[in-house]
């Protein structure tokens, strides 16, 4: 399921604020604010050998609500922190993990855990960068060839997903 929210931005400021739902973060009439409409991700994505994980964004009025708390999540970002077991992968903001041997072994992990049957999300904060290429790297590892991976999950999961080259090349050479 994806929802969208509207966001006005101010980048003299660099700041945000959620159309309808708070203040303006700036009021400055020299500045000028972009309207945004972002997604809301809480997506179930069935990855190639049939291994089921949620796909979530951060939302800020309300992150964690959910019908049913996952039995496990893995974040990309440490503004998570959920009331449910959980771990995080270091992992930049419009880029990639400084190993990928320890990305793997933490993506390794997270699907067992979905194979053995939990209720499994992975999420960052917009839910496309660093979620999209962690989801391009999991179907590597669930049989999808490196270089269909980023198409893969843009045609089953977000036509956003993934935003750099250098994630790109991330899911490439995953297994090189």
């Amino acid at each position: 399921m994806v929802k969208t929210r509207s966001v006005i931005y101010c980048r003299e400021c660099r700041m945000h604020w959620i159309v309808d739902h708070e203040p303006a973060r700036c009021i400055d009439s020299g500045h000028a604010h972009e309207l945004f409409e972002v997604h809301l991700h809480h997506s179930r994505v069935l990855l190639p050998d049939g291994t089921a994980v949620t796909a979530v964004s951060y939302d800020d009025l309300d992150p964690y609500d959910r019908g049913r708390q996952p039995d496990y999540g893995l974040y990309l970002d440490r503004k998570w922190e959920p009331p449910w077991p959980h771990e995080y992968l270091d992992w930049p903001d419009f880029g990639v993990p400084d190993s990928s041997v320890h990305a793997i072994s933490t993506l390794k992990a997270m699907l067992k855990r979905a194979q053995d049957g939990e209720s499994v999300e992975i999420g960052c904060l917009g839910g496309h960068g660093r979620t999209g290429t962690a989801l391009a790297c999991a179907a590597v590892l669930t049989g999808c060839p490196p270089d269909k991976a980023v198409d893969w999950v843009r045609s089953h999961y977000c036509p956003q997903a993934i935003e750099t080259l250098a994630q790109e090349m991330f899911v490439l050479e995953l297994l090189a």
